[in-house]
Protein backbone atom coordinates (compact mmCIF):
# COMPACT_ATOMS: atom_id res chain seq x y z
CA UNK A 1 0.00 0.00 0.00
CA UNK A 2 0.67 3.36 -0.69
CA UNK A 3 1.31 5.82 2.20
CA UNK A 4 -0.66 9.37 1.50
CA UNK A 5 1.50 12.32 2.43
CA UNK A 6 0.37 14.05 5.30
CA UNK A 7 -0.83 17.76 4.25
CA UNK A 8 0.38 20.61 6.60
CA UNK A 9 -1.62 23.49 6.71
CA UNK A 10 0.61 26.01 6.91
CA UNK A 11 -0.26 29.48 7.57
CA UNK A 12 0.85 31.52 4.02
CA UNK A 13 1.28 34.98 6.37
CA UNK A 14 1.06 35.66 10.25
CA UNK A 15 -0.44 39.74 10.33
CA UNK A 16 -0.11 42.50 12.65
CA UNK A 17 -3.92 43.35 12.37
CA UNK A 18 -3.23 45.40 15.24
CA UNK A 19 -0.57 48.01 13.60
CA UNK A 20 -3.37 49.01 11.19
CA UNK A 21 -5.59 50.07 13.62
CA UNK A 22 -3.21 51.71 15.89
CA UNK A 23 -0.72 53.60 12.50
CA UNK A 24 -1.59 55.05 9.28
CA UNK A 25 0.73 52.97 7.24
CA UNK A 26 2.55 54.72 4.60
CA UNK A 27 5.61 52.67 2.70
CA UNK A 28 6.43 49.28 2.49
CA UNK A 29 9.58 47.26 2.63
CA UNK A 30 10.27 43.51 2.26
CA UNK A 31 13.21 42.56 4.39
CA UNK A 32 15.10 39.30 5.39
CA UNK A 33 15.10 37.93 9.14
CA UNK A 34 17.99 35.90 10.67
CA UNK A 35 16.76 33.38 12.62
CA UNK A 36 17.71 30.19 14.09
CA UNK A 37 16.40 26.61 13.54
CA UNK A 38 13.63 26.66 16.22
CA UNK A 39 12.79 29.95 15.12
CA UNK A 40 12.26 28.71 11.76
CA UNK A 41 9.88 26.33 12.69
CA UNK A 42 8.15 28.35 15.21
CA UNK A 43 7.11 30.68 12.10
CA UNK A 44 6.09 28.15 9.27
CA UNK A 45 4.09 26.40 11.83
CA UNK A 46 2.59 29.80 12.43
CA UNK A 47 3.55 30.08 16.70
CA UNK A 48 4.65 34.18 16.18
CA UNK A 49 2.93 36.92 17.44
CA UNK A 50 3.91 40.59 15.65
CA UNK A 51 1.44 42.25 18.02
CA UNK A 52 3.06 45.36 20.23
CA UNK A 53 6.97 44.18 17.95
CA UNK A 54 8.71 47.58 16.72
CA UNK A 55 12.00 47.69 14.42
CA UNK A 56 14.70 49.81 15.67
CA UNK A 57 17.95 51.04 13.83
CA UNK A 58 20.83 50.79 15.95
CA UNK A 59 24.69 50.83 14.60
CA UNK A 60 23.33 51.12 11.23
CA UNK A 61 21.47 47.59 11.44
CA UNK A 62 17.53 46.92 11.47
CA UNK A 63 16.09 44.47 14.36
CA UNK A 64 13.08 43.67 15.06
CA UNK A 65 11.53 43.75 19.12
CA UNK A 66 8.82 42.17 21.09
CA UNK A 67 7.94 39.85 18.04
CA UNK A 68 6.91 36.90 20.03
CA UNK A 69 8.41 33.46 19.07
CA UNK A 70 6.77 30.23 20.74
CA UNK A 71 9.42 28.12 19.81
CA UNK A 72 9.04 24.26 20.48
CA UNK A 73 11.22 22.45 23.64
CA UNK A 74 12.65 19.40 22.75
CA UNK A 75 12.37 17.89 26.53
CA UNK A 76 12.08 13.84 27.13
CA UNK A 77 8.73 13.33 28.73
CA UNK A 78 7.09 17.07 28.10
CA UNK A 79 4.48 17.08 24.53
CA UNK A 80 4.15 20.02 23.23
CA UNK A 81 6.06 22.15 25.41
CA UNK A 82 6.44 25.81 23.95
CA UNK A 83 8.79 28.21 25.29
CA UNK A 84 8.06 31.72 24.42
CA UNK A 85 11.00 34.43 23.23
CA UNK A 86 11.12 38.03 22.43
CA UNK A 87 14.89 38.56 21.79
CA UNK A 88 15.10 40.74 19.40
CA UNK A 89 16.48 39.59 15.81
CA UNK A 90 18.06 40.81 13.06
CA UNK A 91 16.29 42.49 9.86
CA UNK A 92 18.08 41.87 6.35
CA UNK A 93 17.89 44.97 4.05
CA UNK A 94 20.02 46.91 2.20
CA UNK A 95 21.63 49.80 2.87
CA UNK A 96 20.43 52.29 0.79
CA UNK A 97 16.83 50.91 2.26
CA UNK A 98 18.22 51.25 5.87
CA UNK A 99 18.95 54.52 5.29
CA UNK A 100 16.17 55.97 3.61
CA UNK A 101 14.19 54.26 6.78
CA UNK A 102 17.06 56.24 8.91
CA UNK A 103 15.69 59.48 7.82
CA UNK A 104 12.15 59.10 7.82
CA UNK A 105 12.36 58.16 11.15
CA UNK A 106 13.67 61.06 12.14
CA UNK A 107 10.65 63.32 10.59
CA UNK A 108 8.89 61.52 13.23
CA UNK A 109 7.61 58.34 11.75
CA UNK A 110 7.52 54.86 13.23
CA UNK A 111 8.68 51.03 11.79
CA UNK A 112 6.26 48.93 12.22
CA UNK A 113 6.11 44.94 10.88
CA UNK A 114 2.86 44.11 8.98
CA UNK A 115 3.30 40.59 8.18
CA UNK A 116 5.44 37.94 8.25
CA UNK A 117 5.35 35.53 5.22
CA UNK A 118 6.45 32.40 5.02
CA UNK A 119 5.73 31.28 1.91
CA UNK A 120 9.15 30.03 -0.46
CA UNK A 121 12.62 29.38 0.75
CA UNK A 122 13.41 32.24 2.83
CA UNK A 123 11.25 34.04 5.84
CA UNK A 124 10.22 37.52 5.22
CA UNK A 125 9.06 40.14 7.13
CA UNK A 126 7.00 43.59 5.38
CA UNK A 127 7.94 46.23 7.77
CA UNK A 128 6.31 49.67 7.30
CA UNK A 129 6.16 53.50 7.84
CA UNK A 130 3.65 54.61 10.13
CA UNK A 131 2.43 57.35 11.86
CA UNK A 132 0.95 56.90 15.74
CA UNK A 133 -3.06 57.52 15.59
CA UNK A 134 -4.66 59.78 18.01
CA UNK A 135 -7.82 58.45 20.12
CA UNK A 136 -9.86 60.08 18.30
CA UNK A 137 -8.80 59.05 15.23
CA UNK A 138 -9.53 55.49 16.34
CA UNK A 139 -12.49 56.04 17.38
CA UNK A 140 -13.57 57.54 13.61
CA UNK A 141 -11.87 53.85 12.25
CA UNK A 142 -14.15 52.12 14.52
CA UNK A 143 -17.11 54.01 13.63
CA UNK A 144 -16.89 53.57 9.25
CA UNK A 145 -16.06 49.86 9.91
CA UNK A 146 -19.22 49.78 11.56
CA UNK A 147 -20.81 51.76 9.14
CA UNK A 148 -19.45 49.61 6.09
CA UNK A 149 -20.51 46.60 8.24
CA UNK A 150 -24.23 47.79 8.36
CA UNK A 151 -24.62 48.75 5.09
CA UNK A 152 -23.31 45.20 3.52
CA UNK A 153 -26.24 44.00 6.02
CA UNK A 154 -28.80 46.14 4.58
CA UNK A 155 -28.48 45.17 0.98
CA UNK A 156 -27.71 41.60 1.92
CA UNK A 157 -31.41 41.63 3.30
CA UNK A 158 -32.78 43.10 -0.15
Amino acid sequence: MAQEKKLRTNPKTVLNRRARFDYELGDELVAGIALTGPEVRAARDGHVQLKGAFVTIRNGELWLNNASFSIKLNKRGETGARSLDTSPRKLLASRKQIDTLATKRQSGLTIVPTKLLTTGKFIKVVIALGKGKKRYDKRETMKRRDQEREAKRALKHV
